[in-house]
């Protein structure tokens, strides 16, 4: 395994990081157990969840995600061996069995769904504590075009900052974190920081596959001279570069199959695009799900790499991509085919 520093923190993370959503949904406990223990074995120490996993979220299973990590780290006791990342739920109308249907990023929200999820984890700190999504309404989950709302009503980075700075007072949280945020947002974040004395972001954990590089235009630079690095989530899109949907398959059992309103990834250009990618793998004798997670991999702005696996075979291949160094052959190929297809599913 190889390790990153997190941030400007002491702390030291796996450039894999294991991702938790399906847990509670598509996996059981026990498999959800099975696929930790793989994961420490290999030399993860990075677990990522959200009050609101699994995915697709429901009220009825809503937090079991955490449940399931919060019984291992007990059972296993190895609460000191892992740093554990989880979220609270950004705005949304979304979710009427969230703390009244109204969550959002203030200090009730933040305190309700932080305290929750210490007692599903059964810790009395978070590593990383992160903002799922933005408070404001923004271009993030399937949108690149940003469409300003000038009469929105948010609350205020300020505000949510300083309820972050509480809880990092109070020992409750070690650091913080954003995920689906912009340029701006994130640079916003860093200036309230540093003007008011407030902590300072860690990480951004946004999409990034090859047939989604938008965080390279903008917040790739934040992250190298913010040290703000990625943590790169759907590196896979959410499987479809594993090449398992070429040609409108559906795989018993796999996400897409279960969940057809899951189409982020699956327009014509995008998997046109795919295809692409997976006969390029192919070509040079490289698993296609390997190759596409060797290449997140191997970008200097990258944290670390959430790979997330419905079987212990599938967690198994994801972990060996630490150890693939892709030829330059194939990193010019996969820069043809991105020139040819920039970032088809946004």
């Amino acid at each position: 395994m190889k390790y990153k520093r997190l941030g400007r923190t002491d702390l030291t993370v796996s450039q894999l990081c294991l991702g938790t959503m399906t847990w509670g949904e598509q996996n059981t406990e026990p498999e959800a157990h099975e696929q930790l223990d793989a994961a420490i074995d290999a030399g993860i120490n990075f677990i990522d969840t959200a009050e609101m996993y699994p995915v697709p979220p429901r009220s009825q299973t809503y937090g079991l995600t955490e449940t399931y990590i919060g019984n291992w780290l007990t059972k296993r006791n190895i609460r000191n061996r892992v740093i554990l990342a989880t979220k609270v739920t950004g705005h949304s109308d979304s979710f009427s069995y969230i703390r009244n249907g109204k969550p959002c990023l203030d200090r009730y929200n933040i305190e309700t769904a932080l305290n929750d999820s210490l007692k599903r984890l059964q810790t009395d700190y978070i590593d990383l504590y992160q903002l799922h999504w933005p408070d404001r309404s923004t271009n993030f989950f399937g949108k690149l075009g940003y469409k300003h709302q000038a009469n929105e009503v948010s609350i205020p980075i300020i505000e949510t900052l300083q309820v972050l700075g509480d809880l990092v007072a109070s020992g409750k949280v070690r650091h913080i974190g954003l995920s689906n945020e912009t340029p701006w947002g994130t640079m916003t974040f860093l200036n309230i920081a540093e003007q008011h004395d407030l902590p300072r972001v860690v990480s951004i954990q946004n999409p990034y596959n090859l047939l989604n590089r938008s965080f390279e235009v903008g917040l790739a630079e934040i992250a190298h001279r913010e040290d703000v690095g990625l943590l790169a989530y759907s590196p896979l899109a959410f499987g479809v570069l594993s090449g398992k949907y070429m040609q409108g398959a559906r795989p018993a059992g796999a996400r897409l199959t279960l969940f057809n309103h899951f189409t982020r990834y699956t327009n014509d250009i995008a998997q046109w695009a795919a295809q692409t990618y997976v006969d390029l793998a192919r070509k040079h004798t490289l698993e296609p799900t390997q190759m596409a997670l060797a290449f997140v991999n191997s970008r200097s702005f990258l944290t670390s790499n959430i790979i997330g696996a419905t079987s212990l075979d599938q967690l198994k291949t994801n972990i060996k991509s630490i150890n693939i160094e892709l030829s330059a052959d194939v990193i010019a190929g996969i820069e043809a085919i991105h020139q040819q297809s920039p970032n088809p599913a946004p």
